[in-house]
Protein backbone atom coordinates (compact mmCIF):
# COMPACT_ATOMS: atom_id res chain seq x y z
CA UNK A 1 0.00 0.00 0.00
CA UNK A 2 2.60 2.46 0.48
CA UNK A 3 1.88 6.16 1.95
CA UNK A 4 -1.79 5.97 0.77
CA UNK A 5 -3.78 9.45 1.10
CA UNK A 6 -7.24 9.55 2.56
CA UNK A 7 -8.66 7.11 5.33
CA UNK A 8 -7.69 3.74 6.96
CA UNK A 9 -9.75 1.27 4.54
CA UNK A 10 -10.95 -1.98 6.12
CA UNK A 11 -12.53 -4.79 4.77
CA UNK A 12 -14.90 -6.51 7.23
CA UNK A 13 -15.53 -9.94 6.38
CA UNK A 14 -17.65 -13.03 7.61
CA UNK A 15 -15.77 -16.28 6.20
CA UNK A 16 -17.11 -19.61 6.12
CA UNK A 17 -20.79 -20.72 7.20
CA UNK A 18 -21.29 -18.80 9.94
CA UNK A 19 -24.53 -16.77 9.52
CA UNK A 20 -24.11 -14.76 12.89
CA UNK A 21 -23.18 -11.26 12.19
CA UNK A 22 -24.24 -8.74 14.75
CA UNK A 23 -20.77 -8.26 15.96
CA UNK A 24 -19.50 -7.87 12.57
CA UNK A 25 -22.08 -5.07 11.89
CA UNK A 26 -21.03 -3.22 15.49
CA UNK A 27 -17.51 -3.50 14.55
CA UNK A 28 -18.14 -2.20 11.14
CA UNK A 29 -19.90 0.75 12.25
CA UNK A 30 -17.47 1.43 14.91
CA UNK A 31 -14.95 1.58 12.17
CA UNK A 32 -16.58 4.09 10.04
CA UNK A 33 -17.87 6.28 12.55
CA UNK A 34 -14.42 6.60 14.01
CA UNK A 35 -13.59 7.93 9.98
CA UNK A 36 -12.43 5.00 8.44
CA UNK A 37 -13.65 3.59 5.26
CA UNK A 38 -15.33 0.41 5.99
CA UNK A 39 -16.41 -2.50 2.96
CA UNK A 40 -18.26 -5.21 4.73
CA UNK A 41 -18.55 -8.16 2.96
CA UNK A 42 -21.96 -9.81 4.27
CA UNK A 43 -22.20 -12.94 5.42
CA UNK A 44 -20.77 -16.60 4.21
CA UNK A 45 -17.73 -15.33 2.00
CA UNK A 46 -15.06 -17.34 0.68
CA UNK A 47 -11.32 -16.69 1.85
CA UNK A 48 -11.30 -15.81 -2.00
CA UNK A 49 -13.41 -13.57 -2.21
CA UNK A 50 -12.87 -11.72 0.85
CA UNK A 51 -9.10 -11.45 -0.73
CA UNK A 52 -10.61 -10.55 -4.25
CA UNK A 53 -12.56 -7.76 -2.18
CA UNK A 54 -9.67 -6.27 -0.13
CA UNK A 55 -7.39 -6.09 -3.22
CA UNK A 56 -9.81 -4.65 -5.47
CA UNK A 57 -10.99 -1.97 -2.67
CA UNK A 58 -7.46 -1.37 -1.98
CA UNK A 59 -7.87 -2.23 1.46
CA UNK A 60 -5.18 -1.53 4.30
CA UNK A 61 -6.57 -3.86 6.45
CA UNK A 62 -9.00 -7.20 6.88
CA UNK A 63 -11.22 -7.80 9.78
CA UNK A 64 -12.50 -11.07 10.00
CA UNK A 65 -15.06 -12.10 12.21
CA UNK A 66 -15.84 -15.94 13.78
CA UNK A 67 -18.35 -17.99 15.22
CA UNK A 68 -17.97 -21.20 13.80
CA UNK A 69 -15.24 -22.80 15.14
CA UNK A 70 -13.32 -22.58 11.92
CA UNK A 71 -10.78 -20.15 12.68
CA UNK A 72 -7.75 -21.84 12.37
CA UNK A 73 -9.03 -23.03 8.85
CA UNK A 74 -10.20 -19.56 7.95
CA UNK A 75 -7.30 -17.52 9.05
CA UNK A 76 -4.52 -19.42 7.37
CA UNK A 77 -6.55 -19.60 4.15
CA UNK A 78 -6.66 -15.91 3.92
CA UNK A 79 -3.34 -15.44 5.02
CA UNK A 80 -2.15 -17.93 2.45
CA UNK A 81 -4.26 -15.75 -0.01
CA UNK A 82 -2.56 -12.47 0.51
CA UNK A 83 0.84 -13.80 0.54
CA UNK A 84 -0.14 -15.70 -3.00
CA UNK A 85 -1.21 -12.86 -4.29
CA UNK A 86 1.51 -10.49 -3.34
CA UNK A 87 -0.49 -8.40 -0.83
CA UNK A 88 1.03 -8.93 2.57
CA UNK A 89 0.94 -5.48 3.35
CA UNK A 90 -2.86 -5.76 3.87
CA UNK A 91 -3.07 -6.42 7.82
CA UNK A 92 -5.72 -9.41 8.98
CA UNK A 93 -7.20 -9.17 12.03
CA UNK A 94 -9.99 -10.89 13.72
CA UNK A 95 -12.60 -11.63 16.66
CA UNK A 96 -14.89 -13.94 17.62
CA UNK A 97 -15.16 -16.96 19.70
CA UNK A 98 -11.47 -17.89 19.34
CA UNK A 99 -10.40 -20.19 22.47
CA UNK A 100 -7.20 -18.60 24.18
CA UNK A 101 -5.25 -21.81 23.02
CA UNK A 102 -5.51 -20.86 19.07
CA UNK A 103 -4.60 -17.07 19.59
CA UNK A 104 -1.07 -17.33 19.50
CA UNK A 105 -0.71 -19.68 16.80
CA UNK A 106 -2.95 -17.83 14.67
CA UNK A 107 -0.54 -14.93 15.62
CA UNK A 108 2.19 -17.29 14.45
CA UNK A 109 0.36 -17.61 10.61
CA UNK A 110 -0.10 -14.21 10.39
CA UNK A 111 -2.67 -12.82 11.96
CA UNK A 112 -1.83 -9.76 13.21
CA UNK A 113 -4.42 -9.01 16.92
CA UNK A 114 -7.53 -11.21 17.58
CA UNK A 115 -10.20 -9.65 19.64
CA UNK A 116 -12.34 -12.13 21.76
CA UNK A 117 -15.98 -11.65 23.27
CA UNK A 118 -15.82 -8.49 26.23
CA UNK A 119 -13.20 -6.76 24.01
CA UNK A 120 -14.74 -2.96 23.89
CA UNK A 121 -15.21 -1.16 20.26
CA UNK A 122 -13.03 1.87 21.20
CA UNK A 123 -10.35 -0.88 21.78
CA UNK A 124 -10.21 -2.18 18.23
CA UNK A 125 -10.88 1.07 16.78
CA UNK A 126 -7.75 2.04 18.84
CA UNK A 127 -5.83 -0.87 17.96
CA UNK A 128 -6.50 -0.21 14.13
CA UNK A 129 -5.41 3.48 14.05
CA UNK A 130 -2.04 2.51 16.04
CA UNK A 131 -1.50 -0.79 14.02
CA UNK A 132 -2.78 0.24 10.13
CA UNK A 133 -1.52 2.63 8.03
CA UNK A 134 -1.73 6.14 9.17
CA UNK A 135 -3.64 8.74 6.51
CA UNK A 136 -1.66 11.29 5.06
CA UNK A 137 -1.40 14.05 7.67
CA UNK A 138 -1.99 12.26 10.37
Amino acid sequence: MGVAAGPIRVVVAKPGLDGHDRGAKVIARALRDAGMEVIYTGLHQTPEQIVDTAIQEDADAIGLSILSGAHNTLFAAVIDLLKERDAEDILVFGGGIIPEADIAPLKEKGVAEIFTPGATTQSIVDWVRANVRQPAGA
